[in-house]
């Protein structure tokens, strides 16, 4: 945003200190929808942008409309395909969008009964918000049904796991394909490839996203067709359909299987660690095309895009995904960014050392590059540049491209 042409200021809310070089952070930042309008009107923002999913589950984008103030991003009703892993479920089911065979439980006799009709692996959600952390896959029984009380009893995922989606376990490459809609048209933004375990080779827990890469050969035209009339669209029409018409930038989780594309999950937002890798890829003025959405107008607007292919590699915290270890020193960043690299703040804040370790996952270090083993190498350099103690990342980051293209562009 702050380099749109059309942008005058930027305010973040609460902001890091990343984003602080280039807006001027607002913290602590309020978290009622009304009070965020206040916070808007007082700063007499034009436009105001939705970053993470909570707000709008809230309803903020609600509440800013209901004062005419010009928002990106779908209503709560809109905002239940991410709020709610079981009304997205129903609502494939009922659009006939492809997913993955799934019931619903709420009591451990439930998941007894129900595991019983699903090969192994299985697939464990829980229903609601869980920050990328409440999604398991089993590979046995036993495994399977101590997640499920995990997430029951609230020791996982608190009461976000309430109720769970069991669902077979697809077999594929996943792909993260976003869009921005105005209700009624969708621009397609290029694809990218998430790496949610959080080890190399998509070992271990699942995490919010250990780093993802964005090149245009990820999906190839005849697949984009394919995903954009058999997902995306249905998808956009069949939530207006059903009286709530989705505004804002789509995230379809899609696992490419042997019969095609079926939607993981959806969210309801740009996507972490995907925004990083795409926005280094963007060209022209984002502000305006946002501004066009958020009028509902986005007949004849094209997005722009560098060829270079782009990698992010997150840097997370010792002890993430589980209870991460804050408060440590962060340096090398200038070092970094003297190498090529966009350095995006995430789990970071200003403490009586300098910048210090403040979340689960701390940075995401993003270059680009030719082609895309030219990105990962010097993405991977400017890692190497970053310091901080317990620091861990993932080391494979772009490595399913490299396998599937060769190392040329």
């Amino acid at each position: 945003m702050a380099q749109s042409a059309s942008v005058e200021k930027v305010y973040a809310a609460p902001g890091n200190p990343g984003m602080a070089r280039v807006a001027e952070c607002i913290s602590p930042a309020p978290s009622a929808p009304e009070d965020l309008v206040r916070l808007a009107e007082s700063v007499g923002a034009d436009l105001t942008v939705v970053g993470p999913e909570a707000p709008l589950v809230a309803g903020a984008v609600d509440a800013f409309r209901a004062r005419g103030l010009a928002i990106v991003g779908p209503t709560a009703p809109a905002a239940r395909l991410e709020g709610s892993k079981i009304f997205a479920k129903e609502f494939m089911a009922r659009a006939g969008i492809p997913t993955a065979r799934f019931v619903t439980v709420e009591s451990e006799a439930d998941v007894l009964h129900a595991l019983g009709g699903f090969e192994l692996p299985v697939v464990l959600k829980a229903d609601g918000l869980a920050a990328g952390k409440g999604v398991i896959v089993a590979q046995d029984g036993r495994e399977a049904e101590a997640a499920a009380r995990g997430l029951l009893s609230g020791q996982l995922v608190g009461a976000a796991g309430r109720r769970v989606v069991i669902e077979e376990c697809l077999v594929g490459e996943e792909v993260s394909f976003i869009v921005l809609s105005d209700g009624r048209r969708v621009v397609a933004l290029e694809p990218t490839q998430d790496h949610k375990a959080v080890y190399d080779g998509d070992r271990g827990p699942n995490t919010g996203g250990m780093g993802a890469y964005c090149d245009s050969r990820i999906v190839g035209q005849a697949e984009r067709r394919v995903i954009m009339e058999r997902i995306i669209l249905p998808t956009i029409e069949g939530m207006a359909a059903e009286g709530c018409p989705f505004q804002g930038f789509l995230y379809a989780g899609l696992m490419m299987t042997a019969a095609g594309p079926q939607v993981l999950e959806y969210n309801v937002r740009l996507g972490d660690p995907e925004a990083q890798p795409l926005m280094l890829r963007l060209a022209g003025d984002f502000a305006e095309v946002l501004r066009a959405a958020a009028a509902g107008d986005l007949s004849g607007v094209q997005l722009e895009w560098k060829a270079a292919p782009s990698v992010c590699v997150v840097m997370a915290s010792e002890g993430y995904p589980g209870t991460p270890r804050t408060g440590v020193a962060i340096t090398g960043i200038e070092e970094a960014e003297a190498l090529g690299a966009t350095v995006f703040h995430a789990g970071t804040r200003m403490g009586p050392h300098g910048l210090e370790t403040s979340g689960g996952r701390v940075l995401g270090v993003t270059a680009s590059g030719e082609e895309l083993a030219t990105a990962m190498a010097r993405t991977y350099a400017a890692v190497e540049q970053i310091r901080f103690e317990g620091a861990h990342y993932r080391r494979d980051i772009g490595q399913k491209g490299l396998k599937r293209w060769g190392p040329g562009r």
